[in-house]
């Protein structure tokens, strides 16, 4: 059974049941503001009626080692990562389709094993602000079973265009998840870094 993160909540991983995890992904979803086209909570961003409201966010992975240096960024802009263990599959303009948004891909046994982080973000590109969005929300999931861990969704809107929404952190117990969802400035997630590192 899926657990509901609360802001803030850490969940060991290995404890919820993910002994042995390998694959996952982290797929990302949100609600245009004051939309009635919602769909439990990954409701697609649908524009509105004029199609001029579509709402472009962009989910992203920074990865960095234990001294929260940052080793690689996994983006619309750059799909896959260095070692090949994380790979996006691509940027959705408009929100529309059945699903999360967007989904990022997370083989662990590839990981580069410098990599202690892996913050998962959300940004505007083009400015717009999360005044201007709903119920943004992470989900992990793990990809050999196809089996739903752990969710968190945003209830605070801003006028911030960006937001650290969860990470990944590798200790000696495993791997655990922790849902942030801090406000961040800056459209893209080369811009975001400091307030990742900010939150671990």
């Amino acid at each position: 059974m899926s657990i509901s993160l609360a802001k803030g909540q850490t969940l060991s991983l290995e404890k919820s049941g993910g002994q042995g995890l390998t694959k996952v992904f982290m797929g990302l979803g949100w609600d245009p503001a004051g939309s009635n086209q919602k769909k439990g909570f990954f409701g697609k961003l649908l524009g509105g009626a004029s199609g001029g409201d579509d709402i472009d966010l962009d989910a992203s992975v920074i990865v960095l080692d234990a001294a929260k240096k940052v080793l690689d960024t996994v983006s619309f802009s750059q799909l896959r990562s260095k070692d090949g263990s994380i790979k996006h599959d691509g940027d959705n303009l408009t929100g529309q389709g059945d699903g999360d948004d967007e989904v990022i891909h997370v083989d662990l046994t590839k990981l580069n094993p410098a990599a202690a982080f892996l913050v998962f973000t959300v940004n505007s590109f083009r400015g717009q602000t999360f005044n201007e969005v709903d119920n943004a929300v992470a989900r992990l999931v793990d990809e050999t079973g196809n089996k739903e861990i752990c969710k968190y969704t945003l209830a605070e809107q801003g006028s911030h265009t960006g937001v650290i929404m969860a990470s990944l952190a590798k200790t000696s117990e495993g791997w655990k998840m922790t849902a942030h969802g801090v406000p961040a400035g800056g459209r893209t997630v080369r811009d975001l870094a400091n307030d990742a590192i900010s939150v671990l």
